[in-house]
Protein backbone atom coordinates (compact mmCIF):
# COMPACT_ATOMS: atom_id res chain seq x y z
CA UNK A 1 0.00 0.00 0.00
CA UNK A 2 1.12 3.94 -1.01
CA UNK A 3 2.77 5.61 1.97
CA UNK A 4 0.09 8.06 1.32
CA UNK A 5 -2.53 5.94 2.25
CA UNK A 6 -1.45 3.68 4.69
CA UNK A 7 -3.01 4.24 7.95
CA UNK A 8 -1.20 1.31 9.85
CA UNK A 9 0.51 0.63 13.28
CA UNK A 10 -0.97 3.64 15.85
CA UNK A 11 -2.47 5.67 12.75
CA UNK A 12 -6.34 4.46 13.47
CA UNK A 13 -6.13 4.81 17.13
CA UNK A 14 -4.85 8.03 17.12
CA UNK A 15 -7.24 9.18 14.15
CA UNK A 16 -10.41 8.21 15.73
CA UNK A 17 -9.05 9.73 18.90
CA UNK A 18 -7.55 13.00 17.56
CA UNK A 19 -8.49 13.71 13.63
CA UNK A 20 -11.87 12.63 13.51
CA UNK A 21 -13.18 15.53 16.26
CA UNK A 22 -10.86 17.78 15.06
CA UNK A 23 -11.64 17.31 11.12
CA UNK A 24 -13.92 15.15 10.38
CA UNK A 25 -17.22 15.35 12.64
CA UNK A 26 -18.48 18.61 11.09
CA UNK A 27 -18.20 17.40 7.84
CA UNK A 28 -19.89 13.65 8.51
CA UNK A 29 -22.85 15.75 9.94
CA UNK A 30 -23.53 17.42 6.78
CA UNK A 31 -22.81 14.87 4.74
CA UNK A 32 -25.69 12.88 6.80
CA UNK A 33 -27.96 15.57 6.61
CA UNK A 34 -27.48 15.54 2.93
CA UNK A 35 -28.13 11.91 2.58
CA UNK A 36 -31.11 11.81 5.26
CA UNK A 37 -33.10 14.05 2.83
CA UNK A 38 -33.22 11.31 0.41
CA UNK A 39 -34.27 8.80 2.85
CA UNK A 40 -31.97 5.68 1.43
CA UNK A 41 -33.21 2.21 2.62
CA UNK A 42 -29.43 0.62 1.66
CA UNK A 43 -26.06 2.93 1.39
CA UNK A 44 -22.81 2.52 0.56
CA UNK A 45 -19.97 4.29 2.29
CA UNK A 46 -16.58 4.23 0.34
CA UNK A 47 -12.99 4.88 2.36
CA UNK A 48 -15.51 5.02 5.72
CA UNK A 49 -11.89 5.00 7.80
CA UNK A 50 -13.24 4.92 11.61
CA UNK A 51 -16.81 5.61 10.90
CA UNK A 52 -17.38 9.05 11.27
CA UNK A 53 -20.13 9.23 8.84
CA UNK A 54 -21.03 5.95 9.67
CA UNK A 55 -22.14 6.70 12.98
CA UNK A 56 -23.82 9.64 11.85
CA UNK A 57 -25.74 7.70 9.32
CA UNK A 58 -27.10 5.60 12.01
CA UNK A 59 -28.21 8.25 13.93
CA UNK A 60 -30.08 10.36 11.56
CA UNK A 61 -31.26 7.71 9.03
CA UNK A 62 -32.66 5.26 11.60
CA UNK A 63 -34.26 2.75 8.76
CA UNK A 64 -30.93 2.52 6.65
CA UNK A 65 -28.53 -0.62 6.02
CA UNK A 66 -24.92 0.73 5.53
CA UNK A 67 -22.12 -1.04 3.92
CA UNK A 68 -19.41 0.86 5.31
CA UNK A 69 -15.96 -0.06 3.24
CA UNK A 70 -12.40 1.05 3.26
CA UNK A 71 -9.03 -0.47 1.79
CA UNK A 72 -7.39 -0.35 5.50
CA UNK A 73 -8.72 -3.13 7.44
CA UNK A 74 -6.48 -1.53 10.33
CA UNK A 75 -9.54 1.35 10.04
CA UNK A 76 -11.48 -1.17 10.08
CA UNK A 77 -10.59 -3.00 12.69
CA UNK A 78 -10.69 0.46 14.76
CA UNK A 79 -14.32 1.28 13.27
CA UNK A 80 -15.68 -1.94 14.54
CA UNK A 81 -14.43 -1.00 18.03
CA UNK A 82 -16.40 2.15 17.74
CA UNK A 83 -19.53 1.27 15.85
CA UNK A 84 -21.30 -1.86 16.65
CA UNK A 85 -24.60 -1.82 15.12
CA UNK A 86 -26.90 -4.72 12.98
CA UNK A 87 -27.68 -2.06 10.44
CA UNK A 88 -23.46 -1.62 9.21
CA UNK A 89 -22.14 -4.40 7.54
CA UNK A 90 -17.85 -3.59 7.22
CA UNK A 91 -15.89 -4.82 4.03
CA UNK A 92 -12.79 -4.15 3.17
CA UNK A 93 -12.99 -2.71 -0.74
CA UNK A 94 -11.24 -0.47 -3.03
CA UNK A 95 -13.50 1.96 -4.43
CA UNK A 96 -12.03 1.73 -7.68
CA UNK A 97 -12.84 -1.69 -8.14
CA UNK A 98 -16.21 -2.27 -5.61
CA UNK A 99 -17.29 -5.70 -4.86
CA UNK A 100 -20.96 -5.31 -5.47
CA UNK A 101 -23.40 -6.16 -8.12
CA UNK A 102 -24.73 -3.16 -10.75
CA UNK A 103 -27.56 -0.74 -9.65
CA UNK A 104 -27.29 -1.71 -5.21
CA UNK A 105 -27.77 1.15 -3.47
CA UNK A 106 -29.51 4.00 -2.62
CA UNK A 107 -26.84 5.94 -1.98
CA UNK A 108 -22.96 6.24 -2.05
CA UNK A 109 -20.88 8.21 0.31
CA UNK A 110 -17.40 8.92 0.30
CA UNK A 111 -16.11 11.82 2.78
CA UNK A 112 -12.64 12.96 2.19
CA UNK A 113 -11.88 9.40 -0.07
CA UNK A 114 -11.35 10.29 -3.43
CA UNK A 115 -8.41 12.00 -3.27
CA UNK A 116 -6.70 9.12 -2.37
CA UNK A 117 -7.45 7.41 -5.38
CA UNK A 118 -4.69 6.85 -8.20
CA UNK A 119 -7.44 6.70 -10.97
CA UNK A 120 -10.46 9.10 -9.83
CA UNK A 121 -12.81 8.54 -12.51
CA UNK A 122 -12.30 5.13 -12.04
CA UNK A 123 -13.66 5.12 -9.03
CA UNK A 124 -16.17 7.28 -10.16
CA UNK A 125 -17.59 5.31 -12.83
CA UNK A 126 -17.85 2.47 -10.10
CA UNK A 127 -19.97 4.89 -7.18
CA UNK A 128 -22.36 5.52 -10.50
CA UNK A 129 -22.13 1.29 -11.75
CA UNK A 130 -23.60 0.14 -8.05
CA UNK A 131 -26.08 3.21 -7.82
CA UNK A 132 -29.82 2.10 -8.69
CA UNK A 133 -30.94 5.17 -10.98
CA UNK A 134 -31.57 8.35 -9.30
CA UNK A 135 -29.80 6.98 -6.59
CA UNK A 136 -28.02 10.05 -4.77
CA UNK A 137 -23.57 10.00 -5.01
CA UNK A 138 -22.37 12.55 -2.42
CA UNK A 139 -18.75 12.70 -1.82
CA UNK A 140 -16.13 16.30 -0.13
CA UNK A 141 -13.23 17.28 -0.83
CA UNK A 142 -10.83 19.84 1.02
CA UNK A 143 -10.25 22.85 -0.35
CA UNK A 144 -6.98 24.35 -0.88
CA UNK A 145 -4.38 24.08 2.48
CA UNK A 146 -4.39 28.19 2.43
CA UNK A 147 -8.60 27.62 3.48
CA UNK A 148 -7.70 25.07 5.92
CA UNK A 149 -5.53 27.09 9.00
CA UNK A 150 -4.62 24.34 11.45
CA UNK A 151 -3.03 21.94 8.29
CA UNK A 152 -1.23 25.31 6.33
CA UNK A 153 0.38 26.32 9.78
CA UNK A 154 1.58 22.51 10.05
CA UNK A 155 2.82 22.52 6.77
CA UNK A 156 5.01 25.86 7.27
CA UNK A 157 6.52 24.72 10.41
CA UNK A 158 7.36 21.30 8.85
CA UNK A 159 9.07 23.41 6.26
CA UNK A 160 11.68 25.20 8.58
CA UNK A 161 12.41 21.37 9.87
CA UNK A 162 13.25 19.74 6.79
CA UNK A 163 14.12 22.84 4.66
CA UNK A 164 15.95 20.73 1.89
CA UNK A 165 12.88 18.61 1.38
CA UNK A 166 10.11 19.48 3.43
CA UNK A 167 6.69 16.74 3.81
CA UNK A 168 4.64 17.84 1.16
CA UNK A 169 2.23 15.27 2.06
CA UNK A 170 -0.92 17.08 3.39
CA UNK A 171 -0.18 19.85 0.14
CA UNK A 172 0.30 17.10 -1.88
CA UNK A 173 -3.04 14.88 -1.11
CA UNK A 174 -5.42 15.74 1.43
CA UNK A 175 -5.46 19.57 -0.19
CA UNK A 176 -4.39 18.89 -3.12
CA UNK A 177 -7.01 18.47 -5.68
CA UNK A 178 -9.37 21.14 -5.00
CA UNK A 179 -10.05 22.46 -8.45
CA UNK A 180 -13.02 22.12 -9.93
CA UNK A 181 -13.19 22.30 -13.33
CA UNK A 182 -10.64 19.24 -13.28
CA UNK A 183 -13.02 17.64 -10.58
CA UNK A 184 -15.90 17.55 -12.93
CA UNK A 185 -13.57 16.22 -16.04
CA UNK A 186 -13.09 13.18 -13.75
CA UNK A 187 -16.87 13.18 -13.39
CA UNK A 188 -17.44 13.15 -16.84
CA UNK A 189 -14.78 10.49 -17.40
CA UNK A 190 -16.58 8.41 -15.09
CA UNK A 191 -19.48 8.79 -16.78
CA UNK A 192 -21.31 11.60 -14.89
CA UNK A 193 -22.65 14.07 -16.91
CA UNK A 194 -26.04 15.24 -15.49
CA UNK A 195 -27.67 16.15 -12.20
CA UNK A 196 -23.86 17.47 -10.42
CA UNK A 197 -23.82 20.49 -7.85
CA UNK A 198 -20.89 21.68 -5.59
CA UNK A 199 -20.97 23.72 -2.72
CA UNK A 200 -17.95 25.45 -0.89
CA UNK A 201 -18.75 24.13 2.88
CA UNK A 202 -16.98 26.48 5.32
CA UNK A 203 -16.86 25.10 9.14
CA UNK A 204 -14.91 25.56 12.51
CA UNK A 205 -12.10 23.31 13.47
CA UNK A 206 -11.71 22.94 17.22
CA UNK A 207 -9.07 21.42 19.70
CA UNK A 208 -8.48 21.16 23.62
CA UNK A 209 -5.12 22.36 22.78
CA UNK A 210 -2.23 23.09 20.01
CA UNK A 211 -0.39 19.64 22.02
CA UNK A 212 -3.73 17.46 20.44
CA UNK A 213 -3.87 19.14 17.19
CA UNK A 214 -0.38 17.95 16.39
CA UNK A 215 -0.37 14.80 17.33
CA UNK A 216 -3.66 14.17 15.24
CA UNK A 217 -1.94 15.66 12.15
CA UNK A 218 1.74 14.62 12.82
CA UNK A 219 1.19 11.24 14.22
CA UNK A 220 -2.45 10.13 13.25
CA UNK A 221 -2.18 11.26 9.74
CA UNK A 222 0.25 9.19 6.89
CA UNK A 223 1.58 12.62 7.01
CA UNK A 224 3.61 10.59 10.00
CA UNK A 225 5.50 8.60 7.44
CA UNK A 226 6.10 11.81 5.51
CA UNK A 227 8.51 12.75 8.45
CA UNK A 228 9.82 9.48 9.33
CA UNK A 229 10.85 9.24 5.58
CA UNK A 230 13.18 11.57 6.28
CA UNK A 231 14.41 11.19 9.51
CA UNK A 232 12.35 8.80 11.91
CA UNK A 233 14.39 9.62 14.80
CA UNK A 234 12.99 13.25 13.86
CA UNK A 235 9.39 11.90 15.03
CA UNK A 236 8.58 13.91 18.29
CA UNK A 237 11.22 17.00 16.98
CA UNK A 238 9.14 17.90 14.24
CA UNK A 239 5.84 17.21 16.56
CA UNK A 240 7.16 19.21 19.34
CA UNK A 241 8.08 22.22 16.63
CA UNK A 242 4.38 22.21 15.61
CA UNK A 243 2.81 22.61 18.93
CA UNK A 244 5.07 25.68 19.21
CA UNK A 245 3.73 27.07 15.85
CA UNK A 246 0.37 26.46 16.49
CA UNK A 247 0.38 27.73 20.37
CA UNK A 248 1.86 30.75 18.78
CA UNK A 249 -0.30 31.02 16.62
CA UNK A 250 -3.33 30.40 18.41
CA UNK A 251 -2.97 30.14 22.03
CA UNK A 252 -1.97 28.06 24.84
CA UNK A 253 -5.53 26.83 25.49
CA UNK A 254 -8.67 25.50 23.22
CA UNK A 255 -7.71 26.70 19.83
CA UNK A 256 -10.12 27.68 16.60
CA UNK A 257 -9.39 27.26 12.92
CA UNK A 258 -11.39 27.80 10.35
CA UNK A 259 -11.73 24.40 7.47
CA UNK A 260 -13.13 24.71 3.68
CA UNK A 261 -14.30 21.90 1.96
CA UNK A 262 -16.09 21.34 -1.30
CA UNK A 263 -19.06 18.69 -1.35
CA UNK A 264 -20.11 17.44 -4.22
CA UNK A 265 -24.15 16.08 -5.04
CA UNK A 266 -24.52 13.48 -8.06
CA UNK A 267 -28.02 12.07 -9.10
CA UNK A 268 -27.82 8.92 -11.10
Amino acid sequence: MDKDSSFTGSIPETYERAMVPLLFTPYAIDMARRAAQRKPARILEIAAGTGAVTRQLLQDIPAAQIVATDLNPAMLDQARKAVDSPRVEWRQADGQDLPFPDASFDAVLCQFGIMFFPDKAKGFSEARRVLKPGGLYCFNVWDGISHNDFSATINHALAKVFPDDPPRFLARVPYGWHDVDVIMQELARGGWTRGITHEVVTATSRADSALSTAMALCQGSPLRADIEARDPARLQEATDVVIAALTEKYGSGAIEGKMQAIVFTCEA
